[in-house]
Order: C-alpha cells, then structure tokens, then sequence
C-alpha cells in the first residue's frame, strides 16, 4: 500500500483543547462527522470526554462542532466513570450504535477498562447507554482489562476487534506499573451478547509488546488491519518505545499475517507524528479509504489524515 499523508487536520490548540484522541468517523452524505476524544482536568488527573468535529469531504474545512455533551460519563463506581476513550460508532439504519470504552480509576493500579453500548436516534448528535455495565469485560481468559473496541457488520453478525490486558508489571526505574495487551475479536448477532474467541490476534513483534486500537477495512479481496503497537515501558518520553502503525491482513477473519513493513506509512522526521503515530481509524468515502491517526504525545496535538494513492 502507498499512502499520502495530508497532514494535520485538527489541531487542539486551535480550538482550545488539550487533546484529540482516536478519531473515529461516522460518514454523511454530504460531511464526515469524526468523534474524539478529548480531556478536562479533576483534581489533578484527567477525565476523557467524547466530543466531535464535522469536516467536509475533502477534510479541508470544519462545517461544525460539538457544542453539547456527546454522551455524559458513567455513573459513580461504574466501568466509565473516569473517561471514554475510544468511541466506535455504527450505523444500523435510523439509529448509531457507540461502542464505548470506559475508564475508571483503581489503588493498585492506574485503570481498568471495559467496553459498554450507547445509542443514538439524533443522528450521532447524542448517544445514551443501554444500561451502566459494560458489554464485554475482562473474564477468565482475558482477566485484565478490556477496550479499545472496532466493530463491523457484516452477513448479519457482529464482529469486534478489542483490546484485553495480559497483566501489570513494575519494570525497573518505574515506581508505578505498567501493563500490556493484545488484540483479540468477538462475535454478536445483537451487538450486546458476546462470544469471544479467547486467543492473541496478532503475532508479537517483541518481547512485551502492546497493541493497540485495531481498525478493519475489506478492500482488495482480503480484510485489512491497522494498529498501533509499542513496548510496555519507557514508551512515554522515550520515542523508539513509542507507538508505530502495524499492519496486518486476513482472508477469513480468523487467521491474520502480520507485515508491518506493508503498512505504507511510518512517522514523518520534524513533523506533530516524527516521535509517535497511534490510534489509527480506517474508512472510506466515494470510493477512496482513509486513514485517521494520532501523532507525538498521544494525540495531544490534534490528529491528522492520510489518503491511500489507489481507488477502491
């Protein structure tokens, strides 16, 4: 694959936030509405709220801005009562479907994580839970955190990639501990019960190796997926154990190939992504695929867009 980066396309400090992650598209007929999402501070940490940004197609203008609240945060003690961050919506004829993933905070540990279901019947302006616990959690073979879900219809089943924690560890230097996980799928017929298959995805590049925020697309005869990997310490201010874009790709949905060296995009030198590139989001519009990613410091600066060269 051959992409064109188009550059920065959104950009924080322009619009007076302090962070635009995971960008996640939910496509019109005459705009593409991209979902993120963004920070305030609470008592010295940080709460992650959705909010969303309406471009035209051609991503060189902004039509539109959130002004209210996407989805407001979960209820006290429950999995999202501390941020969502990502959302991954879906269209299921008049109503969108947001797969959410929640964050709420622990003593021995940063955060746990799930995966919870909001709907939309206002046209993605604002989504409301099917209920306060999450859909997909951690469980006897994935029992650490869940999130990061990617979600597709197609011949009448859902199907999920996500994210699940292998364990924390203290490495040496840290005082805190750090985790680690991995790509996993699930399948639903309604999009709320899940069967998951319980096994790694995607093939490990190194020893203690995180992947993360999967995105699929099929073109080409063969189902395409993007992520972001890194290591699971000193990957903060250290930019060679930051996140790159990993590439992966599949015929049946169950065996995939990794090949990152076939991704077609790797980081710009002097550029907002020279140090990181994560949070990728694949889609297509009028025939053409895009992708959205995050750049240094994990989408702190806004988030930018590539074309790929080919037509679908």
């Amino acid at each position: 694959m051959e992409w064109e980066k188009l550059g920065k396309i959104f950009d924080t400090a322009e619009h007076g936030l302090i962070f635009a992650q995971s960008p996640q598209t939910l496509v019109f007929d005459n705009f593409v509405r991209v979902y993120f999402s963004t920070r305030v501070q609470d008592d010295g940490k940080y709460l992650s709220h959705i909010a969303f940004v309406d471009f035209d197609k051609s991503f060189t203008h902004i039509i539109n801005r959130s002004t209210n609240m996407v989805i407001p945060l979960g209820e006290l003690g429950c999995f999202d009562e501390h941020g969502i961050f990502p959302m991954n919506v879906v269209r299921r004829g008049e109503v969108i479907y947001g797969f959410i993933s929640g964050w709420t905070r622990r003593r021995s540990v940063s955060v746990d994580t799930g995966i919870g279901l909001a709907v939309s019947t206002d046209k993605g302006e604002t989504f409301e839970r099917l209920g306060n616990g999450p859909i997909l959690t951690s469980s006897l073979y994935e029992p650490n955190l869940v999130g990061d879900p990617f979600v597709l219809h197609m011949n009448d089943k859902f199907h999920m990639w996500y994210i699940y924690g292998t364990g924390w560890r203290v490495y040496e230097g840290n005082a805190q501990p750090d985790r680690t996980y991995k790509i996993g799928h699930a399948v639903s017929d309604d999009g709320v019960n899940w069967e998951k298959s319980n096994r790694q995805l995607i093939d490990d590049k190194f020893v203690d190796e995180s992947q993360a925020l999967p995105t699929v697309a099929y073109f080409n005869n063969k189902y395409h997926m993007f992520f972001c990997y890194r290591q699971s310490s000193d990957f903060r201010t250290n930019s060679t154990r930051a996140y790159r874009l990993g590439y992966a790709y599949s015929i049946d949905l169950i065996n995939w190939v990794r090949n990152d060296d076939d991704s077609g995009i790797d980081i710009s030198a002097g550029s907002w992504d020279s140090d990181m590139m994560c949070y990728p989001h694949l889609f297509s519009v009028d025939n053409q695929m895009y992708l959205l990613y995050n750049g240094n410091e994990f989408g702190k600066h806004g988030f930018g867009i590539a074309r790929l060269k080919e037509s679908l």
